[in-house]
């Protein structure tokens, strides 16, 4: 054993009551590694690896397969709900609903998750949402149809912002854009899928059956988390500091670089709800389109979006983050104009698919400003909780938003404010962000 060992122990037992004294624990635990056993030590990092695939690898697939199950029903709620009397503010409500609990306990769970630990909240969250989707087939009115929808939002809060959280902490540095948009691939990919076998399945059976898949993929994820993730105290316990008592939510928001990571998530997804809530009725009215095809323009959207989220995230890790986010703004903004414009499926399709573009550009560069903020505060659940709270928002204010334009003025007035608001947002984001670009070195 090294003749400093003795003297390294007593340093750093003397701060036994320091917040510290976790992390120096473990610094101790490993110089001991070192000294007793170098074969074993010099495998810790890979074991360390392999532990942190077998955790990227479960919530991808978890999150992969439940947001197929949410993607099944999307398309099809505004059609469905249109059918039993809904007029336009009703179908924004209906969508509003899910965005509305998510919105108020997001940052909650978030806060939370960052010192009672991930797992117990993605666990319960999948299984809350699995019970909830079953009372869609109960649900034969527009109040009923909104009563799900809230539940659904109050479960949500605690899986998706969480387990971005929990990605985040395994991120290498110098890797976020990368590993953040190979992650967000479980959540395009899932809404690529979703719209267009929930179409398929109701086009030949009935949107019953379309219920009952959703019910069975969200299950399928809730027993993935169950099964094959591992507890988050065994990670942190060898590699996380002590717990800290969480930052506020007005605290954070004080951050310019937080600020206006939120303000463009809130813009951009105030338009991803104009479109989710409002394009199928476009395409279903408009361009008189059945439930397959719907679910193909929907489809288009998000896998375009799915297709780029690893190569930008690449990119992301070389070039400015912010001149891809503000890119990424633009041209949504444009996308927005264009669904406006269209007047066949072959012109809506391609709107659709550059709102999908304009995604894969912007959200992995994001994800990765926020997890560097996340790690630099030391708060990954709290940064996730909050642009979790952005994009509920934007899902929220975006339907009922577009329901009272429609329902004061018209349909073609709808995405016409979209782009407005876009647009905004993105030269909101290019002249307040100032956050560094550089990494933050932790001590282990």
């Amino acid at each position: 054993m090294s003749r400093n060992m003795p003297t390294r122990v007593n340093r750093l037992f003397l701060n036994l009551h320091s917040p510290d004294y976790p992390k120096n624990l473990a610094l101790l635990q490993r110089n001991f590694l070192y000294s007793v056993d170098p074969l074993s030590a010099s495998l810790s990092p890979i074991l360390n690896m392999v532990s942190n695939l077998k955790i990227f690898i479960t919530l991808f697939l978890a999150v992969f397969v439940t947001i197929i199950g949410v993607g099944i029903v999307a398309p099809l709620l505004p059609v469905y709900a249109h059918e039993l009397g809904a007029g336009a503010f009703q179908v924004g409500l209906i969508f509003g609903a899910f965005s509305l609990t998510r919105t108020i306990f997001v940052p909650y769970f978030g806060k939370l998750s960052d010192t009672r630990g991930k797992k117990p909240f993605l666990t319960l969250g999948m299984f809350l949402y699995f019970l909830i989707s079953l009372l869609y087939l109960a649900s034969s009115n527009v109040h009923a149809l909104i009563l799900v929808r809230l539940g659904q939002g109050f479960a949500s809060a605690m899986i998706f912002p969480v387990a971005q959280a929990y990605v985040g902490i395994i991120t290498p540095k110098n890797k976020e854009g990368f590993t953040m948009g190979l992650f967000n691939i479980s959540l395009y990919g899932g809404l690529s899928f979703g719209p267009v076998l929930g179409g398929v399945v109701k086009d030949l059976l009935n949107i019953q059956f379309s219920f009952l898949t959703m019910g069975a993929f969200t299950f399928l994820g809730f027993i993935l988390c169950l099964v094959l993730l591992p507890p988050e105290e065994g990670y942190q316990g060898r590699h996380a500091s002590a717990p800290k008592e969480p930052f506020g939510y007005l605290q954070l928001i004080r951050e310019p670089a937080i600020l206006s990571l939120f303000i463009f998530r809130f813009c951009f997804t105030t338009g991803i709800g104009f479109i989710w809530a409002f394009l199928p009725l476009l395409a279903s009215t408009r361009l008189h389109l059945n439930s397959s095809g719907i679910g193909v323009i929907v489809m288009i959207s998000v896998l375009v979006s799915g297709i780029f989220q690893t190569p930008m995230g690449f990119l992301a890790d070389r070039l400015s983050k912010k001149l891809l986010i503000t890119l990424g703004g633009i041209l949504g903004s444009l996308s927005l104009f264009l669904v406006q414009t269209a007047n066949t499926f072959g012109e809506l399709f391609v709107a659709s698919g550059l709102f999908g573009l304009a995604g894969g550009l912007s959200f992995p560069a994001l994800m990765a400003l926020g997890v560097i903020e996340g790690r630099r505060l030391e708060a990954m659940g709290s940064i996730m909780g909050l642009l979790a709270m952005a994009h509920s928002l934007g899902m929220l204010i975006g339907p009922l938003l577009a329901g009272v334009i429609i329902d004061l003025f018209s349909f073609s007035m709808v995405f016409i404010i979209g782009t407005l608001i876009l647009v905004t947002g993105s030269f909101v984001f290019l002249a307040f962000h100032r956050g560094s670009q550089k990494q933050v070195t932790l001590e282990i």
